[in-house]
């Protein structure tokens, strides 16, 4: 099999400014795809490097468990979308200038990917227009499984390719280095263009990216838990090694699974309706009273721009460590779309980052 190599991109070291981008027309061919960027103008949100790719995505990308039609033990953590709402979400998404979406073989075991592919289709984006993501689920399974399956993710997610495969879990039958050679044959194969892994420990991240070093390619990215709510990879030594090797942090649940939007905050009793979030500690009264001064700042401070708690909140989230960060918040409704494009218009000051930082620290 001949070698394909990755041209390497070192991530800029300096901090999110906002500035906007300018129009950026480009066209080249990968695996028999014309890879055409989004048309974009002076007031589109700025794109950052995927790692050390060349695959460029908007700091605020669109998660897509909410997808799974309430299926499977993961994907049954959320209510069904109608297909209606889902096709509506995901063009709204990209009409507001998000040019990825995360999605995953464990959501609904295959339907967030259909459903997505079905929606980019129904927004009359083509293949190679918008940057797709998913994951292979590892549990119990070997490193072999990840060239087994390649060809039914291609298939749920036609007509799109793959340009990021990530590693779900750190728990498989297979070494670091096995999956990761796994996976690079499947860039070598042109099955996918990079490969990412999640819930990785700096350790597992170092060694992902060394195997993968070995085969002349990146380790473009680590999914991680990361919110004001959750600040953990910053004193594990995740986000230090990522920024050492040039890996993006993609951040899920940067909303705390709404928490930082305030409303359970504003009404307690919705916590009751929120399905099976409300079995977990941060929704708890206790747990709500703790982060009460940290949403009376992010309301302040959302006063002040005239923007959404949610909005402050990803915002936040997107700059605070610059380009290193980025953001996959959901949607369950196309109105809630508004907070995730609004996040990457928003350019917080200094001090409103360092004061959510304060108020946030004990989360870390």
């Amino acid at each position: 099999m001949t070698s394909r190599s990755v041209k390497h991109k070192p991530v800029p070291e300096i901090p999110f400014t906002g500035c906007v981008g300018t129009e950026l027309l480009f066209a080249t061919r990968w695996n028999g795809v014309t890879m055409r960027a989004m048309s974009r103008t002076p007031d589109s949100p700025p794109l950052r490097p995927l790692g050390r790719t060349e695959i460029e995505i908007s700091a605020i990308g669109l998660g897509c468990w909410q997808f799974s039609g309430g299926q499977g033990l993961i994907g049954s953590f959320w209510g069904a979308v109608p297909e209606a709402t889902v096709n509506a979400i995901v063009k709204a998404s990209l009409d507001g200038g998000i040019n990825w979406f995360d999605t995953a073989e464990a959501y609904g075991r295959g339907r967030s990917e259909e459903a997505l592919a079905r929606a980019l289709v129904a927004s009359g984006r083509g293949p190679g227009e918008v940057v797709v993501a998913t994951k292979w689920w590892p549990t119990m399974r070997r490193a072999e499984s990840i060239r087994a399956t390649i060809d039914e993710r291609l298939r749920f997610l036609a007509p799109y390719p793959i340009d990021l495969h990530q590693v779900h879990q750190p728990y498989a039958l297979a070494t670091v280095a096995a999956q990761m050679n796994a996976m690079a044959d499947l860039v070598e194969a042109g099955k996918i263009r990079a490969v990412g892994v999640s819930n990785f420990s700096a350790k597992r991240m170092r060694a992902a990216h060394a195997a993968l070093a070995a085969r002349g390619l990146p380790l473009a990215s680590n999914q991680m838990l990361y919110s004001l709510l959750d600040r953990r990879i910053e004193n594990s030594g995740v986000l230090d090694a990522a920024k050492e090797l040039g890996i993006t942090i993609i951040a899920y649940s940067p909303l705390a699974q709404g928490i930082l939007s305030g409303k359970f905050h504003s009404d307690p009793s919705l916590v009751a309706s929120s399905g099976m979030r409300r079995f977990r500690r941060d929704f708890r009264a206790a747990a709500l009273a703790r982060s009460r001064p940290l949403i009376d700042e992010l309301a302040r401070i959302a006063a002040a721009h005239n923007a959404t708690t949610a909005q402050v909140a990803l915002a936040w989230t997107i700059q605070f460590h610059g380009p290193a960060i980025v953001a996959i918040p959901g949607a369950t409704k196309e109105r809630h779309v508004a907070d995730n494009v609004g996040a990457m218009h928003l350019a917080l000051t200094g001090e409103e980052l360092r004061s959510l930082d304060a108020l946030s620290r004990q989360f870390a």
